[in-house]
């Protein structure tokens, strides 16, 4: 396949302009620069920090590269058009994005209430972005300039770009490209996509020509002559099974007449591909219509698991849905960065601070990630939960350690008061750096959701060596004094690799590491697509000893999801039983967050299992807790240790008629009604104020130290504490449980999709639950995102 790579484009003329210390914010630094009009402006819901994990910033350096000149508009006032009219009329288009989150996300809990905070606002300040932010900000840049195109990105365009349930109006909505009425929408991590579209526009092509352009959704009014449509029922028919393509199958030979005459001795057989059963060029699947989805929920779960098939770059097909009389055509995934690419997206002219129009104002997502590197992109772990796969995709895109290495002396060398400590060397998770598909062949045709599940593949390599090197080399650094991972740990492949689990240990732990096994129960954990607690045990076991070995006393902090579809109530006290066996304690504790797009949104939706074939009839019902109560009662068994929570608890286990586990023997979960442990609570206890009320506790194991002996706390990835009976505060003062994006999820767009994942706590202060993903990709949210482990998640999540 010939792409023209990124760096390679012809500069368009403005590059004579040269290179802008930050893109200009007002009309004022414009003048600055001697522009007179902006070739592109880019409109975005978070504050403008010239960072790599902020994806506003790596999209307009991008485009700056090209030779463009662009312009940033941060969380405009949405009430008119005035604030779209800052920097005058565009002369190529608008580039519209809700930031490196979702902007329901990041506005509202899992439980549907507004938050008052905001990581990507300076002094997190809430309230700076409206609903859906993409669709307020298309309709007043329309009212500002009606006939100047309108181009869609980031995390939440990328996950609402075909029909999808929401969860906040709690009904199946149009792809959002319909709603905003804007030209093409850009899905993925949109570097490539983006650059074709800004050179053929600035070329005075016309957008409704581009309908071909890998990773672009667009409005058409019929299909392309070229292209056969296939409709979905023919690939998956609900009601009717019929068989998956196996990209491994094995190639049948016929019997000769001499095998049926003389017992022959069996022959190994050879491992062949089978390819795509129709040519992606001139094929494309056609979707339920939205009309068809918005009152069959069974039907939806099958558009969704038909969506996720077609997920592979290389030889998935366009998709094609109706709103109306209108046809959505959505081409394929976008073709995966290289190496040289990726080196230079990360390689461009960032400031790395916030711009200077903020002053001493502190914007939370920054103060988070500022110190930390983002080494690669995708995630081939498929968790149901996580969007992380369908925004960035399952092929990991890497950086070179040469262009990690100067990151971190950039970050030595620029960053305002540096301590010489690296917060992270990640991305949506910790350990794929540099791994993949052995079998070129293999990847381009394999349809499987995960490489790791149910098992890890044969032809996935699982070698760190890499990750090793590169870790090795960060800390020869002049200036870093430490580096720590704070990217969730896959640690089912990470026990692969006994080599890398001991240099993690012993060289990068500051104390507590986090990993997620989510949840304990195996049927929930298939749901999840997770590995079964067994791996779990296998990794803790060689942590302990690495660390024993390396003379560290450090804590695995692990992560849960409570209310996650097909989980029951026996499920839930299950893990609450298995919690307080081990004595592990969670605050701040975050219920499923069903983001767009992702596999176990659809569970939640239809009730049925999208993991399989959907059918109508004989169908795999799913149980899922949806009402206020059953959600309340998931989140209460996860904190069993909160005397708030006893209550609720005990009326639920008296109703599964478990109440033997209730009382004071040792293995009770809650005391008994009035009993002498709940009536020695403090008042402050009993209100939840004070340290008691200050709601920031991680995940916790009571024996964890929270100061050492010389009085100071340990270092590396603290858990918080704070609503606990003892009165243990926050140690960073940072609220866990917050739908982030992985910075991996670091804020921003490691996800800029990466908004998927749920944490029952966050291990290092940065937010859990649906995490950002990791800013400076176009976004998401993890609702989930694999096992990452920075704010950009949207799994938003560490896997």
């Amino acid at each position: 396949m010939n792409l023209m790579k990124i760096n390679e484009y012809p500069k368009y003329w403005a590059e004579c302009y040269g290179i802008a210390p930050f893109l200009p914010t007002t009309r004022k630094e414009m003048d600055a620069l001697g522009w007179d009009s902006c070739d592109i402006i880019i409109v975005t819901g978070d504050a403008y920090v010239d960072h790599p994990s902020f994806g506003m910033a790596v999209i307009g350096r991008l485009l700056e590269s090209q030779g463009f000149r662009v312009g940033i508009i941060s969380q405009p006032k949405w009430d008119n058009k005035d604030a779209f009219m800052e920097l005058g009329q565009p002369n190529l288009f608008f580039g519209l994005t809700a930031g490196n989150m979702d902007s329901m996300i990041n506005r509202y809990t899992a439980d549907r209430k507004l938050r008052h905070d905001d990581a990507y606002t300076p002094n997190n300040e809430g309230g700076k972005r409206p609903d859906r932010a993409v669709l307020v900000y298309s309709q007043r840049c329309r009212e500002a300039y009606k006939e100047t195109p309108i181009v869609l990105g980031g995390i939440e365009a990328s996950l609402r770009r075909l029909t999808h349930y929401d969860y906040w109006s709690d009904k199946v909505r149009r792809s959002v490209i319909v709603d905003a009425k804007a030209d093409i929408l850009l899905f993925g991590n949109a570097e490539r996509a983006l650059v074709e579209v800004a050179h053929r526009i600035a070329k005075g092509e016309q957008l409704e020509d581009m309908k071909n352009i890998a990773g672009t959704a667009v409005i058409i009014k019929e299909v392309p002559e070229r292209f056969r449509e296939i409709d979905s029922s023919r690939i998956e028919k609900p009601g009717k099974a019929m068989p998956m393509i196996n990209p491994y199958a094995t190639e049948e030979e016929c019997k000769t007449k001499q095998e049926d005459e003389v017992k022959v001795e069996p022959v190994a057989k050879p491992v062949v591909v089978t390819a795509s059963r129709h040519d992606p060029k001139n094929t494309y699947i056609r979707l339920p219509s939205y009309e068809k989805l918005c009152n069959d929920r069974i039907l939806y779960a099958h558009a969704s698991r038909v969506m996720h098939l077609e997920a592979n770059p290389y030889s998935s097909r366009a998709l094609a849905q109706k709103h109306g009389d209108r046809e959505l055509w959505v081409n394929t995934p976008p073709i995966p960065l290289t190496t040289e690419e990726m080196d230079f997206v990360f390689g461009l002219p960032y400031a790395r601070v916030p711009h200077p129009s903020y002053g001493k104002e502190k914007i939370p997502a920054y103060e988070m990630i500022k110190t930390s590197v983002n080494i690669m992109r995708g995630c081939f772990g498929g968790c149901s939960f996580c969007s992380i796969t369908e925004h960035e995709g399952r092929i990991i895109q890497n950086r070179s350690q040469e262009s990690i290495i100067d990151e971190l002396k950039d970050i030595r060398d620029k960053v305002p008061g540096f301590t010489g400590t690296i917060s992270d060397l990640g991305g949506p998770t910790a350990n794929m750096y540099r791994l993949g598909c052995s079998d070129p062949k293999a990847e381009i045709n394999c349809r499987r959701p995960s490489c790791i599940f149910p098992k890890i593949c044969e032809k996935l390599n699982t070698d760190h060596r890499h990750t090793i090197d590169l870790y090795r080399e960060a800390r020869k650094v002049d200036g870093i004094k430490k580096v720590l991972i704070a990217s969730g740990v896959r640690y089912d492949l990470a026990v692969e690799s006994p080599e890398y689990v001991r240099e993690l240990v012993t060289h990068h732990v500051g104390g507590y590491l986090k990993i997620a096994p989510e949840h304990t129960e195996k049927g929930t954990l298939d749901l999840m697509m997770k590995p079964g607690m067994g791996t779990y045990d296998r990794f803790k076991n060689m942590f302990e000893k690495y660390s024993k070995d390396a003379g560290k006393k450090q804590y695995l902090i692990p992560y849960f999801i409570s209310a996650h579809p097909g989980s029951t109530n026996e499920d839930m006290l299950n893990l609450a039983l298995w919690l307080k066996k081990y004595e592990y304690e969670c605050d701040q504790v975050q219920n499923f967050y069903p983001s767009p797009m992702c596999n176990a949104t659809s569970m939640y939706h239809s009730e049925t299992n999208p993991l399989k074939r959907v059918k109508y009839k004989k169908r795999e019902e799913l149980f899922v807790a949806k009402g206020e109560r059953e959600r309340r009662v998931h989140k209460a068994l996860l904190r069993y240790h909160d005397p708030l929570n006893w209550p609720l608890i005990r009326e639920t286990l008296i109703s599964m008629g478990k109440k033997y586990l209730i009382g004071d023997r040792a293995n009770c979960l809650v005391p008994e009604e009035g009993s002498e442990q709940e009536t020695q609570l403090t008042p402050a206890q009993r209100r939840q104020s004070g340290r008691h009320g200050a709601k920031r506790f991680a995940t916790k194991h009571p024996n964890q130290p929270d100061i050492r002996k010389d009085g100071k706390r340990p270092s590396g990835n603290r858990p918080t504490t704070g609503n606990r009976p003892n009165g243990n505060t926050s140690s960073n003062g940072k609220p866990a449980g917050k739908a982030g994006t992985k910075p991996g999820s670091k804020p921003g767009s490691r996800s800029q999709g990466s908004d998927a994942g749920n944490y029952s706590a966050s291990a290092n202060g940065k937010p859990s639950g649906n995490r950002p993903s990791r800013p400076g990709k176009p976004t998401s949210t993890r609702q989930g995102q694999g096992q990452g482990g920075n704010p950009n998640r949207s799994r938003t999540k560490a896997k």
